[in-house]
């Protein structure tokens, strides 16, 4: 098993993203969008900048720049920055680690989603990301984190597949996650078939379970007023943070 300070420090798709689209195409990334963009109306009707770190492909990106003057994306992995570049042609997209990243510039919203703060790792990087991400908010900004699933609602024993189904292209990804402690392993086995041939990836990510009170300790050690929405845009829940 990797070590958690190489996962944590490195790219986790390094093998499969070039996959990652496809794989996630069930995802409504449509639906997220406008629900993000609702939440932030609520409570920030002026927001016209946004930063989404660990932005991966720029999915969510590529949606909310018709609705904001100024996106920006971080992420760890070039790999995936190198998709959203193609993407998103003349947006700022910076490679970074979400718990060191420092940029020129503030933003209204910063948005961490879909689970990502669990590749924190521990809860003081928990800290240093919630705290990086609130030094680039102006005040009265907003901060968005999608948490990892919370300890209680860790579901022993899961598996899980997904299929990929386009003419030239099929692919079959196998998903299995364990747990020790709060630290938890997500194993990945893809085959992929084309007319060049079969392709065999693996991959292990691990990933952190955080408790609610850490999360919003991080929230008010940053400076953030943190309140908690149950459902979030997965149905995993979102802490939302404004900076005093």
């Amino acid at each position: 098993m990797p070590a958690l300070s190489f996962i944590r420090e490195r790219a986790m798709f390094r093998k499969s993203a070039h996959l990652y689209d496809a794989v996630y195409e069930f995802m409504d990334y449509p639906g997220q969008a406008e629900k993000l963009r609702g939440l932030i109306d609520q409570r920030h009707p002026r927001a016209r900048s946004l930063l989404d770190v660990a932005c991966g492909t720029g999915l969510h990106l590529g949606l909310l720049r018709e609705h904001f003057e100024r996106v920006e994306g971080l992420d760890l992995d070039p790999g995936m920055l190198e998709i959203a570049r193609e993407r998103l042609p003349g947006v700022a997209l910076h490679e970074g680690n979400m718990t060191n990243f420092r940029l020129d510039s503030t933003f209204d919203v910063v948005t961490c989603l879909f689970s990502s703060i669990g590749y924190a790792g521990t809860v003081a990087k928990l800290g240093k990301a919630v705290g990086c991400m609130a030094s680039h908010v102006d005040p009265g900004g907003l901060v968005f984190v999608a948490p990892w699933i919370f300890p209680e609602n860790w579901i022993d024993g899961y598996v899980g597949m997904d299929i990929v189904d386009e003419p030239e292209r099929k692919v079959a990804r196998l998903n299995r996650s364990v747990r020790d402690g709060r630290q938890t392993t997500l194993q990945f086995q893809y085959l992929v078939v084309t007319p060049a041939g079969f392709e065999h990836l693996e991959e292990e990510h691990l990933a952190y379970m955080f408790t609610k009170d850490e999360y919003e300790s991080a929230f008010e050690a940053a400076g953030l007023e943190v309140e908690f929405d149950p459902d979030g845009l997965i149905g995993r829940g979102m802490f939302i943070g404004t900076k005093r």
